[in-house]
Order: structure tokens, then sequence, then C-alpha cells
């Protein structure tokens, strides 16, 4: 008997895992994992696999990280945690520091929480706040694009618009106005990505024509919708959004949590449109995938219209774990490699031979929209209903397993061709480690199409 049996078992009766229908795991095994290191994942029985989504997009520099494993042992040995309410310690204050500088100084004075829901919640609280502060209290409605994830949360889930995870909980929302995305997938017969951009930012001028008024912020993924199948849109829309907020006082909510540090080509998504959001949440990557940590960064003027002698005018959330001193120190060792490393110049080299090993799929007829934006790869693909070896037996009255998804067989077999893989939907995507060798982008493009191959080829 397999050692991974057991934990699996365990694991059923213990955890209830995150999103995730648990019934689901009588015929897809967890995958009981033992150690990491480098791009690599290993499970209890010593199987590997290539960690080809960085864990839920978070690891930047591989599993056991030699140069974020000291600092977090370092700073273990100094301070542990300790409140931040009336308290302060160098690792917060570097971070925050050294996250300014990356924003030209433009965005500071960093708030800390532990997840990016919580980023997202904070961000839209203090933009609410600001308002009120500001005595403008009918500025109370938020904006969302299309499909947009932005977590799960109840303030999150309210300018979330993927149904999958908000319907359920629907009656607990406060709904935000949802405006079309700017998908370059749209594009008509003759249109560009640009095109699809401007499409969108007139939907989104006419509803701050007639609400502007009673709006306080816009949020938006810069670059990628992640969570809408990467779903990757013109860095003009992000630009003409700045200057539409501007003209229309509304706040501009950066959600760079899954893209931020350096997924999409730059440190921050929002450079390539060369513009500055007026809130910043950063999370997943920014540690390194060590530790729970994000961040929100505002402008100046809105951190003072909180800074009074009133109490109830001040910004008073607060996260127990609030910048957690190894959450920090794990943040500003990723921040080193970056300093240190020719990173973002290096993931260039590597995505584009990633890309160009990927290419052939574009002549599949089952694959639509093979693209890239930075690190981020990602086709769709048109699929059969996709059996497995328990096909119903049509010759026979035994009930069998029904058929299951593209997404789940995909994520079952790339597991066969060690890939840790998982699809959204119909959309496989690539989101790797930056530590990729020669070797292991070959290997992770080669098993890639070998994965694909044979789920498709289950379908005839």
């Amino acid at each position: 008997m397999k050692l991974s049996n057991e934990w699996i078992t365990r694991s059923q009766r213990a955890v209830w895992h995150p999103c995730t229908q648990m019934k689901h795991h009588e015929q897809l095994p967890l995958v009981p994992l033992a150690r990491g290191a480098g791009a690599w994942l290993y499970d209890v029985d010593g199987q590997r696999y290539l960690d080809a989504i960085s864990s839920w997009w978070v690891n930047l520099f591989g599993h056991t990280n030699a140069h974020i494993n000291d600092a977090i042992k370092a700073q273990l040995d100094t301070l542990e945690h300790a409140m931040l309410a009336g308290c302060t310690h160098a690792p917060a204050i570097e971070l925050a520091e050294r996250l300014s500088a990356l924003t030209g100084g433009v965005l500071g004075h960093a708030f800390f929480a532990s997840d990016g829901a919580s980023a997202v919640e904070i961000a839209l609280k203090m933009s609410f706040h600001y308002w009120r502060n500001t005595m403008r209290p009918s500025k109370q409605e938020f904006v969302c694009i299309a499909n947009g994830y932005h977590g799960e949360t109840i303030g999150a889930l309210g300018v979330t618009d993927v149904a999958l995870f908000k319907t359920a909980y629907d009656p607990l929302l406060r709904h935000a106005h949802v405006a079309p995305s700017p998908d370059a997938r749209q594009a008509r017969a003759g249109e560009s990505a640009a095109d699809v951009a401007r499409r969108s930012i007139a939907a989104i001028t006419e509803l701050l024509e007639a609400r502007h008024t009673h709006i306080a912020a816009i949020i938006i993924e810069p670059l990628v919708q992640c969570a809408a199948g990467m779903a990757m849109h013109d860095p003009c829309f992000i630009a003409e959004l700045r200057t539409l907020c501007d003209r229309y006082e509304v706040h501009l909510i950066a959600d760079e949590i899954a893209v931020g540090c350096g997924r999409t080509g730059t440190f921050f998504a929002y450079e390539q449109a060369s513009i500055q959001p007026d809130f910043l949440c950063l999370s997943k990557g920014i540690s390194g995938g060590y530790l729970p940590l994000s961040a929100v960064l505002t402008r100046e003027t809105i951190y003072a219209a909180f800074y009074d002698d009133d109490t109830a005018r001040g910004f008073l959330h607060s996260h127990s774990y609030t910048g957690n001193p190894l959450a920090c120190r794990a943040a500003l060792a990723t921040l080193d490699l970056f300093e240190t490393e020719d990173v973002l110049t290096r993931n260039r080299s590597k995505s584009e031979t990633l890309a160009g090993l990927l290419a052939p799929l574009a002549a599949n007829p089952q694959v639509r929209h093979l693209r890239r934006c930075g690190t981020i790869i990602a086709f769709d693909v048109i699929p059969k209903t996709v059996t497995t070896a328990k096909a119903l037996d049509k010759s026979s009255n035994k009930t069998s397993t029904p058929p299951v998804t593209f997404a789940r067989r995909f994520f079952e077999l790339a597991l066969h061709n060690e890939l840790l893989l998982r699809p959204i939907g119909n959309t496989v995507y690539l989101m790797p480690p930056y530590i990729l060798s020669s070797e292991e982008i070959t290997l992770l493009a080669a098993r890639t199409c070998a994965t694909l191959e044979q789920v498709l080829a289950e379908q005839a």
C-alpha cells in the first residue's frame, strides 16, 4: 500500500479543501505533497510534479529558495511577531519604504494584511471612507469589470463577477456596477485588442457620466483578468480608464494581487499604461510564495484625509497578523532577488522560448486564442464531452461514473505527465516560477502538448 493512500484518506476525513467540491475527490485523489525544491513538488511516494502554475500564482523563485529561506530563518531568531498597532519594526518599515520606491514615491503608506481578498476589502473601505471624510458621502458605489475576480470575502465578492463563486451568497452582497470586459478575445472581424478596449471604455464613460456623483471607485485587474480564463487586454484600456477616473473624480483601484511582481513583464502591470492608480493591492508573489501577506498602497492625499485628531476619522481596520515580521522579511528577500538579478529581462527570454515551443498548438482546430502576457501563457480548448476509463457501457444497464469536465481530466492527466496544471474551465494556462532551466522549459512545453493530445484523444 502506498504511503500516499493513508495521507489522502486522513486529509479527506479531516481537511476541507479550498475551491473544491469535496465529493470529486472520490474519483480524483488528492496529491499528498512532502517537499518542494526549485520548480518541483514531490509527493510522499517520491513522485515529482513541475509546479507550472506557481502554486496558485504565488511562487516566484522556486520552492525552498536558499536566499528567502535564510532571510526567514534569521528573522525567526530575532522577532517572530508583534502587534503593529502602537508598535513598529524594521521588516514592516523597510518593506513599506521599498514598495513605495517601486512606485516612484507616488504610492505609499502601506497598509498590511494577510491575503488578497483582505487587501481588496481594505481598498474598498478606504475609498468609501475617504469620500465620507471629504464631505462627499453620496459616493458609495463601485464599478467592476465583467468576469473580474477580486476575492471571496463579502466585500470582495461584491466587486467580483464570477457566478460560480458569487451566486450562492448573492443575498449577502452589496452589488457593484458591472462594466463590459476589454477581453481581447471578444474582437470582431477586423478589430484589434485596442478596439475592444475602447468599446469597454465607451460603456464606462456613459456609466460615469450618469453616476459619478455616487461612484467611489473602479477596481480592475490590469492587463490580465486571471480567474476569467486569463483574459488579456490592451494597455490602452488602463490609460483611458485613468483619464476617466480623473475627469469624474473616481478612484482607480489596481488589483495586482496576481499580476504584480513581474508576472506581466513589468514589475507592476499598470506601468505598461504609463499611469499610477489611486490604490494598489498586492499579495501572492510579494512574499515569494512563502507566507501570507498583502499590502495596499495609496496616495498621500488619500492618507491625509484620515489624518486627524478625531479617532473616528481614522482607518479603523485591523488584522491580528498585520505586518508580520516573518512575512515582511520574506517579501524583502524576494525584492532583493529582483534587485540583484536581471529578473525581468531573464523572464522575457524564458517566456519567449516557452511561447515558441507552444506555438504549434495554434494549428490544432480545437485550440483558440493562444496568447501571452509576460510570463503568463494561455490557450482555450473547444472540447467535446470528456469521458473516463469508466465510460458508460451502452450495451448494459450498469451505472458508471459520469463524464468529468475538461479541466478535471486535464489536471489528472497532467499529473501523470509530471505537471501541476489546473485549467480554468476550458482555458489551459501556464504561469511557472521564474527559475525554470532550459531543460525544464522544454519539458513543460512538450508535456503540456502531450497532455492536451491525450485529453482530446479520449473524446474521439
